[in-house]
């Protein structure tokens, strides 16, 4: 079994009432210490009001501990939306008996209601009392709502010699198209930094990770993803090569639970990895790969095995990125499908047709315009998804 553990972090997660069905659905993470903390968060305009609280929190750079439910989103909730949120950080913080400031809040599920606040505070006594550092997999649990396996990451590394540990935790399964972060995902790490400096890395993996998955092109209300480093492992960041070191190790937890994400796609049954190549800029490559990631007729071919290239190359016109058709060239796997402004007798061969029978592929398009390379990850789109959310409420 895979230890999680990270110094001076416990965690538990458990059922307040909050879903019919008593999973799992209320989940906490406690610093021994003052932790430093960064976060990204939705650039959605409709924002649930964790989201705004968190904000104005992260501000101050320093957190004890976060409290997280799953079933209800506390989102276009009003003025009790607000209160509700600061009355979870409340609750937590009366029972650990530190500073409501330093308590984050963050909550995922149903857009619209109102949080049951007598179950969850009815709750958090016996959550704090359940903490534990091997608590990772519980809070994991407690924080799904459609996904159908927790995702957790750890690595450990050293620093001078020094011996630390990164573990992150995510769900996301729907309403998955990053503009920051992805639904929920919370990276703990006894590794010691200034809140600035963990903002810097975080925004950094954030970006080159989260925000190049896409499964249904929704960016959520809620989306929120937080970066808490403790120190309790007795090394911390001191120099520049320091803070690349480990934000390597950030990255690559990030990078792991993105395809997590992306595997636990709503419906999904294919993961498909759009290599965008010979591009102007980065930018560039990112927009043309994006849009070949959100093109709901790209990813239906992709569940039907259809190797309809005519979908790629269309998603790649209206990408808004200037283009020379007669420079592009689409690859499925390793077969080539489109060059020379038209298809390719081997886009109706049998090669191309196993391709698309495997679970994992990539599609390779290259602009023939430029250096620059951006890889983004999808899944198909299903029958399955849209019998998800047809009835998501119910």
């Amino acid at each position: 079994m895979t230890d999680y553990r990270v110094k001076g972090f416990a965690l538990a997660g458990g059922a307040a009432g909050i879903k019919p069905d008593r999973k799992k659905d209320l989940g906490l993470i406690i610093s021994d210490t003052p932790a430093s903390v960064a976060g990204v968060f939705t650039r959605n305009q409709i924002q649930a009001a964790p989201v705004v609280l968190d904000r104005q929190r992260v501000a101050g750079g320093v957190c004890r501990a976060l409290i997280a439910n799953s079933g209800v989103a506390n989102c276009c909730t009003g003025e009790k939306g607000m209160a509700d949120a600061i009355g979870m950080t409340r609750a937590v913080a009366d029972r650990l008996k530190i500073i409501p400031d330093q308590v984050l809040v963050a909550s995922t599920g149903v857009i619209g209601p109102n949080l049951p606040m007598a179950k969850i505070e009815t709750a958090i006594p016996g959550l704090v009392a359940d903490a534990l550092p091997t608590g990772f997999p519980d809070f994991a649990e407690a924080i799904m709502t459609t996904d159908t396996v927790p995702k957790l990451v750890t690595r450990r590394m050293t620093l001078n010699g020094t011996p630390f540990t990164v573990t992150g935790v995510a769900k996301g399964s729907g309403m998955i198209h990053p503009d920051m972060a992805t639904m929920l995902a919370f990276i703990c790490t006894d590794m010691g930094a200034a809140p600035l400096t963990l903002q810097k890395i975080l925004k950094t993996g954030v970006d080159a990770t989260l925000n190049r998955i896409s499964i249904d092109g929704d960016t959520s209300t809620n989306d929120t993803c937080l970066l808490f480093a403790n120190g309790q492992a007795g090394v911390s960041l001191q120099t520049a090569a320091d803070e690349a070191c480990f934000g390597e190790v950030v990255h690559d937890v990030l990078g792991e639970l993105a395809r997590k994400l992306v595997a636990d796609g709503e419906g999904a049954t294919k993961q498909v990895r759009i290599d965008v190549q010979g591009a102007p800029s980065d930018t560039a490559a990112h927009v043309v790969a994006d849009t070949i990631a959100r093109s709901a007729l790209a990813k239906t071919a992709f569940f039907g095995e259809d190797a309809n290239w005519g979908r790629v190359v269309a998603a790649v016109g209206r990408a808004g990125v200037p283009i020379d058709p007669e420079k592009l060239t689409v690859r499925f796997g390793d077969v080539l499908v489109f060059t020379n402004g038209s298809g390719t007798a081997a886009a109706e061969a049998e090669p191309v047709a196993q391709v698309l029978k495997q679970p994992r592929f990539t599609i390779t398009v290259d602009l023939g315009l430029g250096t620059a390379a951006v890889s983004v990850h999808t899944c198909d789109l299903s029958v399955e998804y849209v019998r998800i959310n047809a009835d998501y409420r119910s």
